[in-house]
Formats: C-alpha cells, sequence, structure tokens
C-alpha cells in the first residue's frame, strides 16, 4: 500500500491523474480517463486483497492455528 501511494504522487502520475480528469482537451479526456480509472480499480482491488489477508492471517493468529 505504501508503494501505491508513493506511486500515486509522483509528478508523472499526477499529470496523468490531471489529464485524465481535469484536462480542457477532449481528446486528452478520451484517452487517459479510461486508462486512469482501470489504474485506480486495479489499485482498490490489490488494496481489498492486502486487507483481506492480513485479517485472514490474524485472525488464524487469535486461534493458534498452525499449517502443520
Amino acid at each position: 500500500m505504501l508503494l501505491a501511494g508513493v506511486l500515486a504522487f509522483n509528478p508523472l502520475c499526477l499529470g496523468i491523474l490531471y489529464d485524465a480528469f481535469l484536462s480542457g482537451e477532449a481528446l486528452s479526456l478520451n484517452i487517459w480517463g479510461p486508462i486512469a480509472l482501470t489504474g485506480l480499480a486495479v489499485a482498490a482491488l490489490i488494496v481489498l486483497l492486502e486487507w483481506r489477508l492480513r485479517a485472514f492471517i490474524l485472525k488464524r493468529r487469535a486461534r493458534g492455528t498452525t499449517t502443520t
């Protein structure tokens, strides 16, 4: 999650997000919009999977279950 945050706030990514949602050019909006939305959806999916995996591991440790 930390890596995703660092990547999201670098100048290149901020430029892409600006072009995707705030640009005055229709061509730029049409090109970068779907790409940015797909990237955001993938990042959200990764965060959701990581959260679910961490919750599963914590529950398993609380029960004291081992894999052997």
